[in-house]
């Protein structure tokens, strides 16, 4: 299966281990909750699903690549210890507690979640020593001596042996104990990931194109060649800290990440050529309204790789303007509690000293909230940036009180500097807006009924920052499109389905 349907098995597993009846029992007893070992190709994404589950179920989630352990620190130090057994005083050796139960209670006290999933990756790869002490683990929930806390459920993860030499099969006792998830590479679900996780369009525009490039694992006489998922997804990450810092990215830096020598050749003729067709296409200009003429010829005349980039590049254009009018938005919202909160504090006279005192004291409640937020893992990264922004300003908007001895005059200054936030919201939203306009104007000249159209308007509606500012701000056109689309679907799959009847009729019809 593939990795979404992976996730959600495990989902439902995570839901029904939980479950306890009126009495507080569990639904599936203890022992009947079958730890499960996902197996598939390295890279695939196994480790970024867990703490996907893991957040969306509210539990908490402690992960460990297992090869990276000795038997002492999974298993404990030995220690003697004098037991007396038949009113004899013997020596018996005992072992501490395991670092990985260990960690497993420090989650606990850090997040106060008294639930979660314990996830080993590369189980099947462990040293000889520790290959008895995993096979007890996936069989017994222990480590040594040490059982795994109530109210966790164990996820295991390995690769299959044509991927790695020094994987250790499972025997049939313990594979009679888990359940088993195989998974395989899936370009579109890692798609609606690298959607969902905001990947650089180089990387999802190519692959679009080059399908084929997503996934590959191949032996020749220099050793392995490969380009897996994650490679995909560390290149993006140095791709946009490349472009904002601007570093030269060539073949050789590609290479590093893209470990296939025609894949990384290849995409970095491809980004060569996006970068290059950002500025001979002027895209930002397009998107600031400015007149396109001279560029338009050229989209009419390109080829389908071209057009499909630079329909990326405008969408990473407008994408930028989505995600600082949003960031803009969920900072001015949560400056606005805050306010609430002072406002009520100068009423009720809460507080010690001086107006200003009071603020200086709420900004550092809530300076201390994002940091104990951000220490239990409790806050999402998008979470953690606006409270983060928010906090600055308000600490700015603090310093700024200190010849304010009276409570309304205190007030109004907080809120004069407020109101400079919520222009710049609005002036954020309006650049966002008139950007889309822009764009919608080139597209129509340019692709206004083909492929492209399709593909500018999909990746709006499924934009992780794109869909939220549309459902918030009306953009006619898009609503137009979009409808149109919707319709041609409907068509296609009404034709599909009355071709499926045609067929089946004509089925029954050769049994007469």
């Amino acid at each position: 299966m593939d990795i979404q349907r992976a996730k959600e098995e495990i989902q439902h597993a995570v839901q029904a281990y939980l479950a306890c009846d009126d009495t507080g029992r569990p639904l599936i007893p203890p022992i009947r909750q079958r730890p499960i070992l996902l197996m598939g190709p390295p890279g695939i994404g196994k480790t970024q699903i867990m703490e996907q589950i893991a957040r969306e179920c509210g539990v908490g989630l402690v992960a460990y690549t297992i090869t990276h352990h000795t038997r002492q620190s999974a298993v404990g130090l030995p220690f003697i210890r004098e037991r007396n057994f038949g009113g004899r005083t013997r020596s018996v050796t005992e072992y501490t507690m395991s670092e990985i139960i260990a960690s497993v209670y420090a989650a606990m006290e850090r997040t106060g979640k008294r639930s979660g999933i314990l996830f080993i990756d590369e189980i099947n790869c462990v040293s000889e020593t520790l290959a008895p002490t995993m096979l007890q683990f996936l069989q017994c929930k222990t480590f040594g001596n040490q059982a795994v806390p109530e109210g966790w459920v164990i996820v295991a993860a390995g690769n299959p042996p044509e991927y790695n030499k020094s994987v250790r099969e499972f025997d049939l006792v313990t594979l009679d104990r888990v359940r088993r998830i195989d998974i395989e590479p899936k370009l579109s679900v890692w798609q609606t990931y690298a959607r969902a996780h905001r990947l650089h369009p180089a990387v999802t525009a190519y692959l679009e194109l080059r399908p084929q490039h997503f996934y590959k694992i191949e032996n020749d006489v220099d050793g392995p060649q490969f380009v897996t998922a994650r490679g995909w997804e560390d290149l993006s990450a140095y791709l946009l800290a490349a472009v904002k810092l601007d570093l030269p990215v060539d073949e050789g830096v590609i290479g590093q990440y893209l470990r296939h020598p025609e894949v990384a050749r290849d995409f970095a003729a491809y980004w060569v050529l996006y970068r290059k067709y950002h500025q001979d296409y002027g895209v930002e200009q397009i998107l600031q309204g400015k007149p396109f003429d001279a560029v338009l010829e050229r989209a009419l005349q390109a080829g389908f790789d071209e057009r499909i980039s630079l329909v990326s590049l405008l969408l990473a254009g407008l994408n930028t303007r989505f995600a600082a009018a949003r960031s803009a938005d969920a900072v001015t919202d949560a400056c606005y509690q805050q306010l609430r909160s002072y406002r009520r504090a100068l009423d009720r006279s809460e507080g010690d000293g001086t107006p200003a005192a009071r603020f200086a004291a709420l900004c550092r409640a809530y300076r201390a909230r994002l940091e104990e937020g951000k220490a239990a893992g409790t806050l999402l990264p998008e979470e953690a940036a606006t409270r983060t922004r928010a906090a600055a300003l308000l600490e700015s908007w603090s310093a700024t009180l200190a010849d304010c001895a009276e409570a309304d005059a205190a007030f109004d200054a907080v809120r004069a500097a407020f109101n400079g936030q919520v222009r710049r919201r609005e002036e954020a939203v309006a650049a966002a807006s008139d950007a889309l306009e822009s764009a919608f104007d080139f597209m129509e000249r340019a692709f206004p009924d083909g492929q492209e159209m399709v593909v500018f308007v999909n990746e709006l509606a499924l934009g992780p920052d794109s869909a939220p500012f549309l459902a918030d701000n009306e953009c006619e056109r898009f609503e137009q499109y979009s409808q149109k689309l919707l319709l041609h679907a409907g068509e296609d799959e009404l034709l599909a389905e009355l071709e499926r009847d045609d067929l089946r009729a004509g089925e029954h019809s050769a049994d007469f």
